[in-house]
Formats: structure tokens, C-alpha cells, sequence
């Protein structure tokens, strides 16, 4: 059978993924654990994959012909229809193209709920209820279900009804006040920290909830937000605001609670250190040669040095800027002082650490060949992470997963008939 977006599927396409680990030792944690995965672009997809990654069998629900939207509406395209974004948060899945619009897609829709443990939705709050997809219809199909709704502000509350992006939570939750430095225009985060956030609360409590399950046999419904992602981050600085009634500030690389603690100017650039409490203080001071600057009423105290920020760095970047930033990051760590060099994403992931840490891995595509993937942020010692699916064509499985739900080839023609496969 041919898939919706013209690809056929190969007779393996869809068998269930492996349940041991490369090495044979034992099932991966969420081996035999069905997920589906009815959400698009980033938070939802990114909290099925790493579900996928630790074992899950994670069928993406995707609308016939157009897919994810990230497939082929944001970011940059190599050989085939996919985007590299695509690519880099669909792994470990598999695809059945079905419409949930119309009644015949959801009789099979509703087919697949039968047998799955979890469901990951993002759409705007309201539709899967207009679909009939929602979580007190899906829940009297099956008692069992995990289901968690991703969106922009959460299901209740006067802005739940807004369309919500990361740029959106970023700006309402707080975090762009923060971010920058003082007296600049706005600056957003450079990644996606509420997307990314909301994700990672998002398989928390997806994971909670299902051990839940597994010992009462009754699924729960999580709410999960951008908006409150991207608050829960905020701990150093709300902390402030409610300790001291300080409205918190940009402070550009420093930090509110220690000083020095930011990014300092060198003879070549720039380099990152920090000196977090007084005896890495003492430290700075004595390696810098700069001894007179413990007895200074300016900086003798973490209080003292956070009030004469501007004070303190300038006096120490009249010593940072006489030497390298390698050689300092050199200088500081021998003595036991944190300090980094400033990488760009090139440098991070192809450095001997990122290398070693396997952060950079390749994976093979039916379309692209070699492709390159984010590697598993955690290590596992006993059940390690595994590719065990590429991120799937359009449609890729849908016969052979509809077979393992019991849907022969007659059946299938029949759904595909009333419009179940199409839009």
C-alpha cells in the first residue's frame, strides 16, 4: 500500500519497534508502551520523541497530505520534503496520515485509542473537543489513558483561548524582561526555553501519570503551558521580586544572586567565570595578583560586590584584558575557579567534550542518507537510549499499524472509501 504522500512503505516499514536494548541486556524502560503523538511543531513532538527514546512505540497522528507543519513549513530542507527542525524531534516514531476530521478517520482514530497507554495533543484548546478527540470522550474508550493537552496558556483562564508561541510565553511569563541588557530593547532568549520547557514538564507529568495508571488502572488528563513552563524557570528572580520587592532586571551574562558570576572582556574576546562565594573570591583576587581588591569596602562581601557590579568588573577586566581567554580559562580553572570559553554551536558540538559526550549523532533516512541528530541529553547506564525508527515519511505506516490494530486490507479500502486516509 502506497502511503498518503505517494511513498510506499517497505514490507518491514512497520514492524513494532525492538524492545531490547543494543546491547541485549534488558527492555528499554518504556518498551510495550503505546504513545500518540497528535501534536505539531515543537513542545508536543518533543515530548513524544523523548518517550520514544527511552522505548515507547510512538505513533504520530498526522493529517493526510500536509502533515506536521514542521515537515515542510519551517526550516531548512536538505534532499527530501522534511525539514532538518522536522527531523531533529520526530525520531523514534512512526506515521499513520488519518483525518480526524471526519468520521471515518476518527472510527480508526478511535481503533488506535483502544490499545494506547498515552496521548500528547498541542492544538488550541477547544479543537479536539470539536474533533470528539477529547479527553472525556477518549477516556470512556479507554479508562487507562494518559492524555495531556500542550498549549500556549493552559485549558482554563482568561487567556486560554490566545494562540501561544514560545516568543508569546517568553514575553507574558517575565523571561524577556530579564533577558538582555539594561536600558536595551527587548531580547527573547536565544532558544526556545518555554517550547523546550513545557515539553520536558510535559513527560514528567506524562510519566507520573502513567505509573499512576499502572498501579490504579484510571488515566488522568495533564494540563501543560508555555506560560507556566517559562514561569517555573524563574526561580532566581522571583525570589528577588518576593524577598526584596525588587523588580528584577536584565542584567546582560550576570546573575542576580552572585557576584562576580558573567562574561569578561579579554585580550582576544570574551571568556565566562565565576567566583560564587568567598573563597573562590579570595582565590580570584590572589591568582589575578590583585590582593588590594579584598580589602576594598566595595567588594569585600557577595552584597557588597552584587551593589558595585559595574565597579567590580571594571576593575577586573583591566587585568582580564592583558592576557588570552584561553589562557585565562586556563589560569582560573587551575586554581579551582569556574570559567569557560564562548562557543558557538559549531564549536560546542564538535568539541572533544561534545564528541565524547556523543552529542552529535547520525542517523540513517530513506530520504537524506546520513542525517544529523541532537544526541540524548541523559545517559542511561543500564537501559541506554536507542534509534531505534528514523523520523518517518509522511504516512509511512499507516497499513502496517492499522494491520496490528486489526484492520485488514478490505476494512482499510473501506475507511479509505468514506475519506478516513485523505483530506
Amino acid at each position: 500500500m502506497s502511503d498518503d504522500t505517494g511513498h510506499t512503505s517497505s514490507p518491514n516499514a512497520g514492524a513494532k519497534p525492538k524492545a531490547a536494548n543494543t546491547a541485549g541486556a534488558r527492555p528499554l524502560p518504556l518498551a510495550g508502551v503505546r504513545v500518540l503523538d497528535v501534536s505539531q511543531v515543537m513542545a508536543g513532538p518533543y515530548s513524544c520523541m523523548l518517550l520514544g527514546d527511552i522505548g515507547a512505540d510512538v505513533i504520530k497522528i498526522e493529517p493526510p497530505v500536509t502533515g506536521d507543519q514542521t515537515r515542510g513549513a519551517m526550516g531548512f530542507k536538505m534532499k527530501g520534503p522534511d525539514s532538518m527542525g522536522f527531523l531533529n524531534m520526530n525520531r523514534n516514531k512512526r506515521s499513520v496520515a488519518v483525518n480526524l476530521k471526519s468520521e471515518a478517520g476518527r472510527e480508526v482514530f478511535y481503533k488506535l485509542v483502544e490499545s494506547a497507554d498515552i496521548l500528547v495533543e498541542n492544538y488550541r484548546p477547544g479543537v479536539m473537543r470539536k474533533l470528539k478527540c477529547d479527553y472525556e470522550t477518549l477516556s470512556k474508550i479507554n479508562p487507562r489513558l494518559v492524555y495531556a493537552s500542550i498549549s500556549g496558556f493552559g485549558q482554563t483562564g482568561p487567556w486560554a483561548e490566545r494562540p501561544g508561541f514560545d516568543l508569546m510565553a517568553q514575553a507574558m511569563s517575565g523571561v524577556m524582561s530579564v533577558t538582555g541588557h539594561p536600558g536595551g530593547p527587548p531580547v527573547k532568549a536565544g532558544v526556545p526555553v518555554a517550547d523546550i520547557g513545557c515539553a520536558l514538564f510535559a513527560t514528567y507529568g506524562v510519566l507520573a501519570a502513567y505509573i499512576g495508571a499502572k498501579n490504579t488502572g484510571v488515566g488522568q488528563y495533564i494540563d501543560a503551558s508555555l506560560f507556566e513552563a517559562a514561569l517555573a524557570f524563574s526561580v532566581w528572580d522571583i525570589s528577588e521580586y518576593w524577598g526584596r520587592g525588587t523588580q528584577p532586571i536584565p542584567l546582560g551574562t550576570a546573575n542576580r544572586m552572585s557576584a562576580p558570576y558573567q562574561a569578561m572582556k579579554s585580550k582576544d574576546g570574551h571568556f565566562v567565570m565565576g567566583a560564587t562565594n568567598q573563597k573562590l573570591w579570595t582565590q580570584l583576587c590572589e591568582v589575578l595578583d590583585r590582593k588590594e581588591l579584598l580589602e576594598d569596602s566595595r567588594f569585600r562581601t557577595n552584597p557588597d560586590r552584587l551593589a558595585n557590579r559595574e565597579e567590580l568588573v571594571e576593575e577586573l577586566e583591566k587585568t582580564f584584558i592583558t592576557r588570552t581567554s584561553d589562557e585565562w580559562v586556563t589560569t582560573l580553572l587551575a586554581v579551582g575557579i569556574p570559567a569557560g570559553t564562548m562557543y558557538t554551536y559549531p564549536e560546542a558540538f564538535e568539541s572533544e567534550h561534545g564528541r565524547h559526550r556523543h552529542m552529535r549523532m547520525e542517523i540513517d533516512h530513506p530520504n537524506e542518507g546520513k542525517v544529523s541528530n541532537i544526541g540524548f541529553a541523559v545517559k542511561l547506564s543500564g537501559t541506554p537510549q536507542q534509534v531505534r525508527l528514523h523520523p518517518p515519511l509522511l504516512g509511512e505506516h499507516t497499513a502496517s499499524v492499522l494491520s496490528e490494530i486489526g484492520l485488514d486490507a478490505d476494512a482499510i479500502e473501506k475507511f479509505t472509501a468514506r475519506g478516513a486516509f485523505a483530506l
